[in-house]
């Protein structure tokens, strides 16, 4: 064993035998890379891998030889061009996975966007005037038929038509919110964060787990603006509970000339009960118990695009299209397109027949049982551990907390779950399932119908890999 004196003599050595960055951009390899995607991407990739060596050196392993090195350079040059953005299979059981992009989009919404992509459109151009029209038009109507709303406005997401009413209604002004709904959702969002950004005044009351129409009341002054109600999303609060319904909430506000907001987030225009799921809120009740404005996803259980909806009365959705933020807000030609190829399944009464997030909701226990029993048969033919067993969906992205649907899963029994899912991120697509009682589990419930091939060859991959 060498003394500390011979080993730092020998890492020292093994530094000194490393090629040089100028050295290594001589090598007719990297020459030939960096005419073709350009000499930063390569001198970056050259230095990263220098680093990441210098490090194993550290670490007492062996100075690459010289063909490894530029091995490992040219694979993070591929890697380095490749689009960061990805398909993924979702074989988790979330539906509605935030991490993975929410909503997949319907066929129809797929072609909507390409047709739109690829040419030119009526965007802001009325046909039959044959002059300038507005593009909120595309979608406006199709909303007002499904809600009942006077009047619609579309913007980038949920969180900018909150933050959008309440710098409009409420800018230096109170706003006043039940203290139970002053709620965090994924990413950091927080409900305080937003009024405080919007720059209205945040007035809480009630409790925690009880809050009466008394509190809004006394809550009220003069610099009151706007009464907001927040749906909880992603929590339930349960036992001793008390909570202002809308109905009293709208009444409240309307005697007192305030602006009325119900915030519900995902933005279900089907009723969930009929799927054997609790009552999601819907914009159409919102605006039958009387709120002035209601906001929504349009990426949840809407199934489109990522869009925030705000349904309401007229004179207040004029005045947020009149607004200087209504610009800076607005979405593009291809979430139009998208929303109103969504929107156009629900008129059409065939949303659980197009959407796939209904397709996931209203399957079937025996055809997701079908399909994992197919799954099942393969890989046990394979080589592989699998069995068929029980499970549990979640609906997710913020909709229905603690609702899960019953499925089918394939299980995987692998000497090392963490190991094997590292391996199924790797493959191309790559695959997220997830990890139960030590196994690796895909529901079938998740996974469309055009990526099972994909995900049947992935997981036999992964395995081989691992195998050696």
């Amino acid at each position: 064993m060498m003394d500390p004196l011979q080993m730092e003599w020998a890492m020292n050595e093994s530094f000194r035998a490393l090629p040089s960055v100028e050295e290594l951009l001589q090598n007719h390899t990297l020459r030939g890379y960096e005419r073709k995607v350009g000499r930063a991407v390569v001198v970056d990739a050259v230095r990263a891998s220098l680093d990441a060596t210098r490090a194993n050196i550290r670490a007492g392993h062996a100075a690459p030889m010289p063909a490894l090195l530029i091995d490992d350079i040219t694979a993070r040059i591929e890697k380095s061009v490749q689009p960061t953005l990805t398909r993924v299979i979702n074989a988790s059981g979330v539906i509605l996975h935030t991490n993975l992009g929410r909503a997949p989009l319907s066929q129809d919404a797929l072609h909507a966007i390409q047709d739109t992509a690829a040419s030119y459109s009526n965007l802001e151009y009325d046909l039959d005037a044959g002059e300038r029209g507005s593009r909120y038009i595309h979608a406006e109507e199709l909303i007002k038929k499904l809600t009942g709303a006077e009047a619609a406005l579309v913007v980038n997401n949920n969180a900018a038509a909150v933050m959008f009413i309440l710098r409009a209604f409420a800018e230096h002004k109170q706003v006043i919110v039940s203290r139970g709904q002053l709620v965090e959702i994924g990413g950091g969002f927080r409900v305080p964060d937003v009024l405080r950004e919007s720059g209205a005044q945040m007035v809480e009351v009630g409790t925690t787990n009880r809050t009466r129409a008394s509190d809004f009341e006394n809550g009220i002054n003069a610099n009151t603006a706007l009464l907001l109600r927040v749906h909880p999303s992603n929590f339930r609060v349960i036992g001793f509970t008390a909570e202002v319904s809308l109905e009293e909430l709208s009444a409240l506000g309307h005697k007192h000339k305030l602006v009325v907001v119900d915030d519900l987030g995902s933005g279900a225009l089907l009723e969930t009960t009929t799927y054997g799921l609790a009552h999601e809120p819907m914009p159409q009740e919102s605006l039958r118990a009387g709120a002035d404005l209601i906001t929504f996803s349009g990426d949840k259980l809407l199934g489109g695009p990522q869009a925030g909806i705000i349904v309401g009365k007229k004179e207040f959705v004029e005045k947020l299209k009149a607004h200087p933020l209504a610009r800076a807000l607005r979405v593009d030609k291809l979430t139009l397109a998208a929303l109103q190829a969504t929107l156009l399944h629900y008129l059409k009464s065939e949303a659980a027949q197009k959407i796939p997030v209904w397709q996931m909701i209203s399957a079937q226990l025996d055809v997701l049982e079908q399909r994992a029993n197919v799954w099942c048969e393969r890989w046990k033919k394979f080589g592989l551990d699998a069995s068929v067993v029980d499970a549990l969906s979640t609906v997710g992205g913020g909709s229905l907390p603690g609702e899960t649907l019953p499925t089918r899963a394939v299980a995987l029994q692998v000497s090392s779950p963490h190991a094997f899912m590292e391996k199924l991120r790797a493959q191309q697509p790559p695959i997220l399932a997830r990890i139960e009682n030590n196994r690796v589990l895909f529901d079938p419930r998740t996974v469309l119908p055009h990526d099972e091939s994909a995900l049947l060859d992935a997981v036999e991959s992964a395995s081989r890999i691992l195998a050696h």
